[in-house]
């Protein structure tokens, strides 16, 4: 027997409180990092969370200051139970939101060479590849330990600019119908 159970996303910004209940998304080190970003007046962290208990599902990072007339989405997460039922698609199209609000043309960002599955999302959702570029981080090993992490990530763009309406039609009446008779 297969069921489907359907959690409400509510899509807010990331607060300090939600952090410990982010461990999923990555070491003691990145939540630090996270934490000390939150404080930036050039970025919104947003943060996924399931409606009625208010737990985190997926967060993700907007950085305004990276790209001149863009902004870049990058540190997307989510619950590793729970990927594939759609939060990250939410997370990146209330990001867009976001950069849309601010009078930004494109949103972008990188994706690792080695992850096709997320390169898919972001093509189906209408990014398109322009480029690539080396990255790297420092992360915490299982044993404490610090390492730089260094990756190539696939560089992708898209315009997030709402294009005018386009007016609609007069009506005109249908044709007057001769009287019968």
């Amino acid at each position: 027997m297969r069921s489907e159970i359907v959690v409400p996303l509510v899509i807010r910004d990331l607060t300090e409180a939600d952090l410990p209940g982010c461990g999923w998304s990555g070491s003691r080190l990145h939540l630090e990092h996270v934490a000390r970003e939150l404080r930036r007046d050039d970025a919104d962290y947003l943060v996924a969370c399931a409606a009625r208990s208010g737990l985190p599902v997926g967060k993700g990072l907007i950085d305004y200051r990276k790209a001149a007339g863009a902004g870049t989405i990058g540190q997307l997460a989510v619950h590793p139970a729970l990927q594939s039922c759609g939060i990250g698609t939410a997370l990146v199209l209330a990001a867009e939101d976001r950069i849309r609000a601010r009078g930004l043309a494109h949103a972008e960002l990188g994706v690792e060479v080695d992850n096709p599955r997320a390169q898919a999302l972001y093509e189906r959702l209408g990014y398109l590849a322009y480029g690539s570029e080396p990255d790297g981080w420092d992360e915490e090993a299982p044993d404490g330990s610090i390492r730089r992490y260094e990756t190539t990530c696939v560089l992708m763009r898209k315009p997030v600019t709402r294009t005018p309406a386009t007016p609609a039609r007069p009506r005109t009446a249908p044709p007057a119908r001769p009287p019968s008779g």
